[in-house]
């Protein structure tokens, strides 16, 4: 088996999700913000990736703008903020969230490698252009293919289906890459090769399927691409 085509999701594998909560936090006049938004960021992430498995299951697709706003929503009322100028800030800071640092690097390798490279992610067209601009890896991507096309989030079979599709390949010529253990588990049940970026150090889940790999950041892809 020899790895074509490496695929990553898109946040929290390559951009920071708690960076919207976190640069707004660090802003003139948010001091009270500033001691709670690491609750608030973690509440965020968790009621977006629960709505979308919800409206996965139930047939009730959306984009997953209203989604990311939906769980915004529900997160700041958990925390008794009722601030609606924070809510656009934060939603506007949600358009240009940073990679992690070790991520262009990691794609120029991939590049150089001569692989494919491309996201897979629940995203809307519009959301992850502007993130793949705000953090300047355009460059370094052959592809950004969202579930919108499918109308269905993750981790349903037909998200995975995109990247053979759009490639050419077989499933077990792709490296799949998440920081969303259960994204990782039912891509290697879908036949991608996966690795795991399991940044907290948290128990696999307990799901049909398992990761192949593990690692606490991006930095060795290339070298797994190569000898995976």
């Amino acid at each position: 088996m020899t790895i074509t085509a490496c695929v990553f999701d898109a946040y929290g594998t390559l951009f920071d999700v708690n960076a919207a909560a976190r640069a707004a936090a660090s802003e003139p006049g948010r001091e009270d913000f500033a001691g709670i938004w690491p609750k608030l960021a973690e509440d965020w992430r968790t009621k977006q990736l629960q709505y979308s498995w919800l409206r996965a299951v139930s047939g009730q697709y959306c984009d997953f703008w209203q989604v990311t706003q939906d769980g915004l929503d529900w997160a700041m009322e958990a925390s008794g903020i009722y601030d609606a100028e924070l809510r656009e800030r934060l939603l506007a800071l949600y358009w240009e969230l940073p990679a992690y640092p070790e991520v262009p690097a990691m794609l120029a390798a991939l590049k150089a490698q001569g692989m494919a490279t491309a996201i897979l992610s629940n995203g809307s067209p519009e959301m992850l252009a502007g993130a793949v601009e705000s953090a300047g890896l355009g460059e370094h991507l052959d592809a950004v293919l969202s579930v919108e096309s499918v109308g269905v989030f993750k981790p349903h079979p037909s998200v995975y289906a995109l990247v053979p599709a759009h490639f050419g390949c077989r499933p077990d010529q792709v490296l799949f890459v998440s920081s969303n253990g259960w994204d990782a588990a039912y891509a290697a049940g879908f036949g991608f090769t996966t690795v795991w970026v399991n940044r907290a150090g948290l128990p696999i889940d307990r799901l049909p399927a398992r990761p192949q790999h593990l690692l606490p950041d991006l930095t060795r892809i290339p070298e797994f691409a190569q000898s995976a």
